[in-house]
């Protein structure tokens, strides 16, 4: 049984550009390799979203629900993200 499928794919020129370069540049054997490896990425992408979603962002909305006490103001999180920016601007 074949463990292949051979597809058609249309992609814009900028993109297939991209895929012949990185074929004739050697970093990959085919065409076919480049776009397999473009989904594996785009699986483990999606794999990564999934876990954080599962792992953190679901326990903080249930912790939240629960005690909405805990919740910050819009003026909060401003204030916290223009603190972190200005930490990270003097490092």
């Amino acid at each position: 049984m074949r463990s292949t499928q051979q597809m058609s794919i249309t992609l814009p020129i900028e993109m297939a550009t991209l895929v012949k370069a990185k074929v004739a540049s050697g970093e990959y054997a085919s065409e076919s390799e480049v776009i397999r490896d473009g989904l594996r990425a785009l699986v483990a992408r999606d794999r990564a979203m999934e876990d954080w979603l599962r792992d953190e962002v679901i326990p903080a909305a249930v912790a939240l629900k629960a005690d909405p006490g805990r919740a910050l103001s819009a003026g909060d999180i401003r204030e916290h993200m223009a603190a972190k920016r200005q930490r990270k601007g003097t490092e």
